[in-house]
């Protein structure tokens, strides 16, 4: 990386951590349980709207990996999600009406929370349709991993998002709040993906899977990015970029690698064609919040209310982390 390169991206993250102290007043506090936060603590960031189907398992889920305590901010929910999360005991809640979408989809108001209370501590930020999981989750916990990646002089661990699906219909599946949604959404595409290396953020980025197949096979360049930097060792100078897809400072990108298989990565069990997903598209077509150039993605919301079905021959059924490492969607590499 030249130096004018890396000086222009010193400003642009200095610009995204002034932005974010600007939006700060527009989410409030509506249940503060922060003071439980010890200094080891492993923190989890999200943003929700209307998710009261997916808490349950979601908080199952990652309070089964080792997650000590929650930072979330409701986007004006009106299906009982705040009120749902205001009574959980490891969960601290902020809400806001602002824009969703010129909030950073969120990243603003995330952003001013890792400020304040994520700096030092691992902070895994995520949706609420993303399930990390990583090789050998199911008997090592979050504390195991981060202190291993400590360890090894790692600040950041990645993730491939993993688009899964039902067989048949979107719309004909069946799913009840507290289900692992694994159990519906059990097929996913395992050999569609490629990679390059971001032109400006120097990240890999990766395309491919379902969406990829089935939405934008003529128009591949306009497919879902799939890489992810959810897990940081948290500094109040960093900042996200796009979702999680990208953070500064750029040597936290360093997450992946395919071609020698030396560093470890997980996935994100993505959860969003769930049953009610025509519902929610029909929404966001009115809503206009999930895209910056919504117009864009329209017909890819359309045919989601058309209750679709994305299954193929050459779908895979879901069945855990060894599955994926074989097929080289997330790697061991030193940690074993």
């Amino acid at each position: 990386m030249d130096l004018w390169h890396a000086y222009r991206l010193r400003w642009k993250r200095r610009r995204f951590l002034f932005r974010i102290w600007r939006k700060r007043h527009e989410i409030s506090v509506a249940v503060d349980r922060t003071g439980q936060i010890r200094p080891e603590a492993i923190l989890s960031f999200v943003t929700v709207r209307n998710e009261i189907i997916r808490l349950p398992y979601f908080l199952e889920h990652y309070r089964r990996l080792g997650v000590d305590h929650f930072l979330i901010v409701d986007n004006d929910s009106d299906d009982g999600t705040a009120e749902y999360l205001a009574q959980q005991p490891d969960v601290s809640v902020w809400t806001t009406k602002q824009s969703y979408r010129l909030a950073r989809f969120g990243m603003d108001w995330l952003g001013w929370l890792q400020w304040q209370y994520g700096n030092g501590h691992w902070c895994l930020t995520v949706d609420a349709d993303e399930l990390l999981i990583y090789p050998d989750h199911e008997a090592r916990d979050l504390k195991a991993l981060t202190t291993w990646l400590d360890g090894q002089g790692h600040g950041s661990f990645g993730a491939l998002m993993l688009d899964l699906y039902p067989k048949g219909p979107l719309e004909d599946a069946t799913y009840l709040p507290g289900d692992d949604p694994t159990r519906t959404l059990a097929w996913f595409d395992a050999d569609n993906y490629r990679h390059q290396v971001h032109r400006y953020y120097g990240n890999l980025w990766i395309q491919g899977g379902v969406r990829d197949r089935v939405f934008f096979a003529n128009e591949p360049a306009r497919a879902p990015t799939l890489n992810k930097t959810p897990l940081v060792r948290w500094s109040w100078r960093y900042a996200y970029v796009s979702s999680t897809h990208q953070i500064l400072p750029t040597r936290l990108h360093d997450v992946f690698d395919f071609e020698g298989n030396s560093k470890a990565s997980g996935a994100l069990l993505h959860t969003k064609f769930l049953p009610m997903i025509g519902a929610k598209s029909v929404e966001e077509l009115e809503r206009g919040q999930h895209f910056q150039n919504t117009a864009l993605y329209q017909d890819y919301h359309q045919h989601l209310t058309e209750n679709p079905d994305f299954w193929y021959e050459g779908s895979h059924r879901y069945s855990g982390d060894v599955q994926l490492v074989a097929l080289g969607l997330m790697s061991k590499g030193r940690w074993v």
